[in-house]
């Protein structure tokens, strides 16, 4: 009932706020576990990914430092969402995550594990492509563009409504993770992510993946 009505009320703040356009929609699947991937740069975000899909077996991850709010308390409790120590490695999150990754949930995640000042792709930690690795999923990239919170910030005030877009990627797979390979393999996959978010972006959000040879080859083969 709680993301019946969070869903709803995110919509209609979305629909007044801001024109959105989604492209593919269709890549994300309608059952099963999935991971899906975006850069992350605005607040907004957030209630994009409650708005994107129907499906409402999803699993956010909730930065630990915001435990002392109780606005943030109450969502991860009505949203079953997990907590996670971005410090280091949250083994405790990640195994909670996995398990409802094979109960058949999907994951959204940011890579970058935070919201970029400049708008433009940040280094990416390797948590996403490991639990995208060990899970055997199917990673869905999407690269959104016009939730910057200056954007925000500024078209709000002049009482304009924010142009949005959402590009979502086909679906492609991280091969299972060798453990003797395990941290060559997982900073691969890490760069394979984000030069897949990167290619659904225009160049100037894509950061320090703007020159990738990876992303070149993704850009050659469209």
């Amino acid at each position: 009932m709680f993301l019946k009505i969070l869903r709803l009320v995110s919509r209609f703040i979305v629909h007044v706020i801001a024109r959105v356009e989604i492209v593919g929609m269709d890549n994300i699947p309608a059952n099963g576990g999935a991971v899906v991937v975006a850069n992350h740069i605005g607040r907004l975000d957030a209630m994009l990914g409650v708005v994107l899909s129907s499906r409402t077996d999803f699993v956010l991850f909730v930065a630990d430092k915001y435990r002392t709010s109780a606005f943030w308390r109450f969502f991860v409790r009505h949203l079953d969402a997990v907590w996670l120590n971005r410090e280091g490695l949250d083994l405790k999150a990640m195994r909670a995550v996995q398990q409802r990754l094979e109960a058949g949930q999907v994951l959204l995640i940011a890579p970058e594990g935070t919201r970029s000042s400049s708008g433009t792709m940040q280094p990416a930690k390797p948590g996403a492509a490991y639990l995208a690795a060990r899970a055997g999923l199917p990673v869905v990239p999407i690269g959104i563009t016009g939730t910057e919170d200056h954007l925000v910030r500024g078209r709000l005030r002049r009482l304009q409504r924010l142009d949005i877009r959402i590009n979502i990627g086909e679906p492609f797979y991280l091969a299972p993770l060798e453990r003797h390979t395990r941290d060559a393999q997982l900073a691969a996959y890490t760069d394979e992510i984000m030069c897949q978010i990167g290619r659904l972006l225009p160049p100037q959000y894509r950061g320090i993946y703007a020159s990738h040879p990876r992303l070149d080859e993704l850009l050659a083969a469209t």
